[in-house]
């Protein structure tokens, strides 16, 4: 696992602002631009330790994927190497952002249950957003379905379904005689 603050160089209480000029040093020293005419061997290194800073201060700089990477650290698993695993909500990210493969099994073999991982999902913006909207659907069903009672009972007050079928029956053959 690529550790984000040694990639940077900071400690692991850095603030926002330690962060940006970590960044700022590492990107002025292994900006591609900057090594356009070195050897390809020097070009590449600089190339990669750019793109991993980038993703350093991507994850480091933002406190929800600050957060995750954090506690994915203490507790020793492995994120993923792209800064898309630790998108969290609607908008921006490619399309792997949504998908996060299981963790991987633990070694003392239990099944790998975290109640963290769990709130995680439960209260991510796209999760509330679909039991609103599934709220919002069974509410409307039971309102028409009640109306829909409430009505039946105004209008055919002692009636049963059947006996209101019989008379429409009646009135019809009553309509046809005439």
């Amino acid at each position: 696992m690529m550790d984000h603050y040694r990639t940077l160089g900071l400690g692991l209480d850095a603030s926002k602002e330690e962060i940006k000029e970590a960044f700022r040093r590492s990107a002025l020293k292994f900006h591609p631009d900057k090594h356009s005419r070195s050897s390809r061997e020097v070009r590449e290194g600089a190339s990669l330790k750019f793109k991993q800073a980038s993703e350093a201060y991507q994850v480091l700089i933002d406190d929800r994927k600050r957060a995750d990477y954090d506690l994915s650290r203490r507790l020793g698993r492995t994120p993923s190497s792209t800064s898309s695993s630790y998108y969290y909500g609607y908008g921006g990210g490619s399309s792997s952002s949504y998908y996060r493969p299981p963790p991987p099994p633990r070694r003392d073999g239990t099944s790998g249950f975290d109640a963290g991982s769990v709130f995680r999902y439960v209260t991510r913006r796209g999760f509330l957003v679909n039991v609103a909207f599934a709220s919002a659907l069974l509410g409307g069903a039971i309102l028409i379905e009640k109306s829909g009672e409430a009505l039946w009972k105004m209008n055919n007050s002692g009636k049963s379904f059947e006996e209101a079928l019989q008379s429409v029956e009646k009135g019809k053959i009553q309509k046809e005689k005439n």
